[in-house]
Formats: structure tokens, sequence, C-alpha cells
């Protein structure tokens, strides 16, 4: 008799993939980034997890308006409604799937409380259609990290900042060397939209092709990388900037900042 597969059966190269799920989790929770079921992860496991079985007790979840190019792909992605506390072993927050060869919904491969009773993140719509962007212009970006950074957030509902992304990423690199080194790409703003909505989606993805963290206003962040913990760092480094901009300015001063001339200076040293 067939049995459902334990985490030991997913190989090395993915256990890897998910302790490091786990160690951002737990960094997402303890800076108040994904309170309550706030926030989701998804990793494009396809390249590394091609071969892992349907569990005997899987059941098809259908999804309506799948990309056509989502047919075969296997993704590490957390649950509707959990916590992203509960991301550490055995995991029972998170579950791998497989996106059916026609696209028209996934089968849960392994999840630690069975792939039965698993459903994914009402984001999913958003992370698909990400990872298949992510595919077909750079195959080194796997990760995607979705959450609710205070500093970042709180700038999303501001009348000025929180509508121009040019002067938002040009106010955050000045506020510190590393924000301009480590987002070079700077930040992108999407307007509201229904979350999980397929609007939402299209608009993460239009930000993720020019910037390296899209601020979704009044809701959260988003940022992409080669696993996940480059994608948290990109929003950590950017809440930063956020976090002593609003400290000056709840101060009762505008910050200086750092000068065209040596954010100039900076981007020959680091060639930016």
């Amino acid at each position: 008799m067939e049995r459902a597969m334990s985490r030991e059966d997913l190989g090395e190269d993915v256990l890897r993939e998910l302790d490091k799920v786990s160690e951002v989790a737990a960094h997402l929770w303890e800076r108040g980034w994904a309170e309550r079921n706030g926030g989701n992860i998804s990793v494009d496991l396809t390249a590394i997890a091609d071969r892992l079985p349907t569990t005997p007790d899987a059941v098809t979840v259908t999804m309506k308006d799948l990309p056509r190019e989502a047919g075969g792909r296997t993704l590490f992605v957390t649950g509707a409604g959990e916590r992203l506390r509960d991301l550490r072993p055995p995991m029972r927050a998170g579950g791998i799937v497989r996106f059916d060869d026609a696209a028209n919904g996934y089968r849960v491969l392994w999840s630690a409380g069975g792939p039965s009773g698993f459903r994914a993140t009402s984001e999913l719509p958003s992370h698909l259609r990400i990872h298949l962007d992510l595919s077909s212009r750079n195959g080194e970006h796997r990760a995607v990290v979705h959450c609710h950074p205070t500093d970042l957030l709180a700038l999303s509902h501001h009348p000025r900042f929180g509508i121009d992304e040019e002067l938002l990423t040009r106010t955050l690199w000045a506020m510190l060397p590393e924000v301009r080194v480590f987002v070079p790409s700077g930040i992108a703003i999407a307007p509201y939209a229904l979350p999980g909505s397929s609007v939402l989606a299209e608009l993460t993805v239009e930000g993720l092709r020019k910037a390296d963290v899209v601020l979704w206003s009044k809701h959260g962040a988003v940022a992409m990388g080669g696993d996940v913990r480059e994608a948290f760092d990109l929003i950590d480094v950017a809440e930063k900037g956020a976090a002593i901009l609003l400290r000056c300015l709840s101060a009762g001063y505008d910050p200086v900042g750092l000068s065209d001339d040596q954010l100039r200076e900076l981007e020959r040293k680091f060639d930016l």
C-alpha cells in the first residue's frame, strides 16, 4: 500500500530551500511583518522537485484562468489562512503543489498536515504569475516573499511618498548608503487592488520588471530573489530606509539625506 511522503522523502535540495523558508518566516514574525495569517512565501521548485510523486491521498484543487505556462510547475507555497510563525519544522503552514499539465489546477505533493487538507494561499495567482514572468526573464530568481513591513506600509498612506515611486525611491536611497547599494533598482508602487486578484498580480509583475521591491499600497510589500533570504533582504533594507525617514519626520524635521554627488559616488564605486 502506498504511503504519503514524509519530509525526509523530499530530498536534500528541497529540504535546503524549506529550511531557508523557516528561517525567513521567523524573521518576518519577529519583526511584526506577518501578523496572524498576514504575508506569504513561495519558491519555484520545478527544477529540483520534478520527480516528486503525487501522494496517494492528494486531491485536485481547481483554479480558473491559469496561464497555460503554469502546467507542470512545482511550487512550495504557504497555506490559506495559515500563520507564518508556524513555518518551522514540520512546517504545517506550507505545502508543495504541482499544477497539472493543462493548467486547470494543482495537486498537493506534500504538506506536514497531510496533502488532502492543504489549500494554497489566496495570493497564489500573484505568486504564480510572478514566477512565470521570472522564469521567462531570469532563471536565477526562484523565490517570492510578501509581508507587511510597518514603515513601508505607513509610507504607502503618505500623500506624496505613497503615490510617487520616483520620489519614494530617491528619498529612501538618500537615507542610508546600503539602501542605494542593496536596493539598486528601487521601489515600485502598485495602487491598491483587491488581495488575491488578477489585477494585483499583473500590477506586481509589472512592478518587479523595473524595481527590486513592489509596495502594495495600503497592504504590504513583495520582493523576489534567488532564494527567500535574498528576497527578504531587499524588503529588510528598504524598510530600514523607511524607518529612518519616518523617524526624522516624526521628530519634526525633513532629513538632509545623501546628496546627488554622494549617491553618484556610490553608483561608481559599486557599478550601479
